[in-house]
């Protein structure tokens, strides 16, 4: 006796959704890997440097290389030109920090070149220099341990102050 399988309609109706489910997934998936590169600051080729050798003044340098990125905190007598490269993999991570290159042309006294230095991202130690948080002293303490320490505290605060008020007793 041979038993042999029967398929009814419904079940080809769910396989067929199930194929077109899978394949609507999976391209719509593949929109989600972006691999995407962003370039910032100032990209610097051989030839820009060419045109400010050592001993060129302050102005030939801005005409040649534009504007600095960022200069020397006291008397401004460094440029420093950076740029950075980032990669993320998917559209909505965090980018990471590939590459950067910082470029620091030094002036004397005088306002000429005395040194031109490049700065890679093996050269420095990445750290953010701007940070949107300030530092509190204390403990570190999530929002529902501060509301479950507060219906506690209270208690014991009350306790504490009425004993502060009569300390003799």
């Amino acid at each position: 006796m041979s038993l042999t399988r029967r398929y009814f309609k419904s079940d080809r109706t769910f396989i067929s959704s199930a194929a077109i489910t899978l394949v609507i997934a999976t391209a719509g998936l593949t929109g989600c890997k972006t691999s995407e590169v962003m370039n910032n600051g100032y990209i610097f080729d051989q030839q820009s440097l060419n045109l400010v050798p050592v001993g060129s003044s302050r102005e030939q340098v801005l005409l040649s290389l534009g504007t600095p990125s960022t200069t020397a905190t006291f008397d401004g007598e460094v440029f420093y030109y950076i740029s950075q490269k980032r990669t993320r993999a998917v559209a909505f991570m965090k980018p990471k920090l590939v590459d950067q290159n910082i470029l620091a042309i030094y002036f004397d006294k005088d306002g000429i070149v005395k040194q031109e230095a490049n700065y890679t991202l093996k050269d420095g130690k990445v750290f953010d220099m701007i940070s949107r948080t300030t530092p509190t002293g204390g403990r570190d303490i999530t929002f529902l341990q501060q509301i479950l320490q507060g219906g506690g505290n209270g208690i014991n605060g009350a306790r504490n102050f009425l004993n502060n008020l009569n300390p003799g007793q």
